[in-house]
């Protein structure tokens, strides 16, 4: 691995509020994922105007979710999905790897294995034809992206071929994700989380 290459991509990535952390294993990047959520605060969404006066119907309807803290994973190969269970398990959080939709307003983290890193830009690439994969990565209050560090290449240019090659598949679906959602829309003044995640953290894994 190129060491000045893999320092451009942190250091593009940081610049855009990225986490950027090295493990050596998924492994160790499921154990990273599961840690960060024991120590998160639980995701909660609250519908506008449950603090006007309801019916006990209508506050119903205004409760916080009751399931716990979530992990959403879809797409994961099955030795890292079984390491990933068995781990949130112990401390009571679930994984969830379909049926998304039914939790648009809880998924406390999205883990996803992502197919490049672009140094130039500190850019994440998503193979994203799943749509529970989309959703993981959007819905989620933190983004956590498993990158291998032989899959980091310098611009877009020098994997033009990997993308074509997958961007000919019929349906078709790429990420490019570079860094924490953000948006300056309203009245101009940064935000972070509004439509996606608040948190990007990059786990830079050794193994292919």
């Amino acid at each position: 691995m190129d060491a000045a290459l893999l320092e451009r991509f942190r250091k593009k990535a940081e610049a855009v509020s990225a986490v950027v952390s090295d493990v050596e294993t998924m492994a160790q990047a499921v154990a990273y994922t599961v840690d960060l959520c024991v120590h998160k605060e639980a995701c909660q969404i609250l519908v506008s105007g449950c603090d006007e006066s309801l019916s006990p119907q209508g506050r119903d309807l205004c409760q916080l979710k009751e399931w716990g803290k979530i992990i959403a994973a879809p797409a994961l190969d099955a030795p890292t999905r079984d390491i990933l269970v068995a781990r949130a398990r112990e401390q009571g959080i679930s994984v969830i790897e379909e049926g998304l939709r039914e939790h648009v307003g809880g998924v406390d983290i999205g883990f996803t294995r992502c197919q490049f890193g672009v140094a130039e830009t500190g850019t994440l690439i998503l193979d994203s034809v799943s749509e529970e994969v989309r959703l993981a990565t959007m819905l989620s209050e933190i983004h956590v992206a498993v990158l291998p560090k032989s899959a980091i290449v310098p611009d877009l240019e020098s994997i033009s071929g990997p993308l074509q090659t997958l961007l000919a598949r019929n349906p078709n679906y790429l990420a490019f994700i570079t860094g924490a959602s953000r948006t300056a829309d309203i009245e101009r003044v940064l935000a972070l989380g509004v439509h996606g995640p608040l948190e990007l953290h990059i786990l830079l894994v050794e193994e292919a």
